[in-house]
């Protein structure tokens, strides 16, 4: 049940929740309140369980890194299995830790199972046990004050205001693809599970990392695969929090596979990123072995940019995950397209802009009545958002709005970023102000 109280003390859906046991691989960590305190959560793997994959020393590793690096353990028991030699086990590994443990027994569902209490789980040692139900919510007030009272007194500048999290990058691609080797490269930390087998990761996993002096959120997640080829619920799970990643980035780095040719996948996962007006990245991965096998950086530039219709804005950069080749350059090209996202441009310029575009290209009259053009204005950044008043937005197609959002892109600096245009029609008022 860790997963279960992580996604229960965040308030939100974040590790993926199954029957099927082992499903957590990588460390999913979340941020939540302990009083006046931010703590990060972080759920691991189950210590013990057979992986499908078998990736059991993986896990293990995982496991290892996260108690090494955790000021306070929470140690969850099942109340409905009892105490079990599994259990003592991980006591017995835990009594080498030198940080404060929490037996937690989880799973106490009924009335029936609390007054039983925590009877034999006093044996392991670690003081009295709460009770708790992840699912339903029970002990969760009394496990929060626990965590507070023992968690180590915080260092002074966690008396100032935390710092934003950063850049929020969203790996995506689609299985296999090396989207956790990267994520690991970029973070330089053995932060996530990397396997040649196909589909390792499940959860979205959040990695917090800082390089010179700017602070990341680089987000791994599952390789996306067909829809007809998803066997499992967990593999959908994945699948739809791999969907909802891609919207909460800043920027979105889309690995693509030097060594295949572009999917379906490939070009879905593309539409997507389209699709939710996010900046991105071509990430071209394993081009150490495309270059073995004569690829060279101009032809296959043509190639992805014919196969990937619709990012044509979207710089394209070729990178080894495995060797670190162009890997450093990846956050500098982050960082610059979430500053062209966020850029905003005077009403005056904008709309000079306008005039000339609509001045050198018309748009097509439908029936009796003449499309015409107000002004424009911007209303938001990330994406850059603009809003053009016109007298009928049905007069008005997609594709004379993709012809004013380039003569944008080439007009201010938005040349690497998608831009959001809207029409609008003006209201009656606005004409008869113009009018007086």
């Amino acid at each position: 049940g860790k997963s279960s109280l992580l996604n229960r003390l965040a308030g939100r859906r974040i590790a993926i929740v199954d029957p099927t046991s082992g499903v957590t691989r990588d460390r999913v960590t979340a941020e939540i309140r302990v009083g006046d305190r931010s703590v990060e959560l972080v759920d691991t793997g189950g210590i013990g369980i057979v992986d499908s994959l078998r990736l059991e020393a993986q896990i293990e590793r995982q496991i290892e890194l996260a108690v090494a690096a955790a000021d306070l353990i929470v140690f969850l028991v099942d109340a409905r299995d009892g105490l079990t030699p599994l259990d003592r086990e991980v006591a017995r590994r835990l009594r080498r830790v030198r940080v404060p443990v929490i037996v937690v027994v989880n799973k106490v569902d009924s009335d029936r199972l609390e007054a039983a209490g925590a009877g034999e789980f006093h044996a392991l040692g670690f003081g009295e046990p709460l009770l708790a139900s992840a699912t339903h919510g029970r002990g969760m007030t009394a496990l929060l004050a626990a965590l507070a009272a023992r968690l180590p007194a915080p260092p002074r500048e966690d008396a100032a205001p935390a710092a934003a999290d950063g850049i929020r990058l969203a790996l995506v691609g689609r299985t296999n693809v090396g989207k956790s080797s990267l994520l690991n490269r970029l973070a330089r930390a053995e932060r996530v599970i990397v396997s040649e087998v196909p589909g390792t990761t499940r959860d979205a996993v959040d990695v917090r990392f800082e390089l010179g002096g700017h602070r990341y959120v680089a987000i791994d997640t599952a390789g996306m695969r067909r829809r007809g080829a998803l066997a499992t619920a967990v593999d959908y799970y994945g699948q739809v929090r791999a969907e909802r990643s891609v919207r909460r980035a800043d920027v979105v780095l889309l690995l693509i596979d030097a060594a295949v040719s572009i999917s379906v996948v490939d070009k879905n996962l593309g539409a997507a990123v389209r699709e939710q007006v996010k900046p991105c990245v071509l990430v071209v991965n394993k081009w150490d072995l495309a270059a073995e096998a004569g690829a060279t950086p101009p032809a296959y530039e043509r190639y992805l940019r014919a196969e990937l219709a619709g990012l044509e804005f979207a710089p394209i950069a070729l990178v080894s995950a495995r060797t670190g080749f162009n890997v450093a350059g990846l956050l500098d090209l982050a960082r610059s397209l979430h500053g062209q996202a966020g850029i905003r441009v005077a009403t005056a310029d904008l709309n000079r802009v306008l005039e000339a575009a609509r001045e050198r290209q018309q748009p097509h009259r439908r029936g009796r009545r003449a499309p015409r053009l107000f002004y424009g204005t911007q209303v938001g950044v990330h994406p850059p958002t603009f809003v053009l008043f016109v007298n009928d937005p049905g007069l008005f197609d997609e594709r004379y709005a993709r012809y004013f959002e380039n003569r944008l892109r080439a007009a201010f600096p938005f040349a690497e970023v998608p831009l959001k245009v809207e029409f609008r029609a003006r209201s009656a008022r606005a004409d008869r102000r113009a009018q007086a």
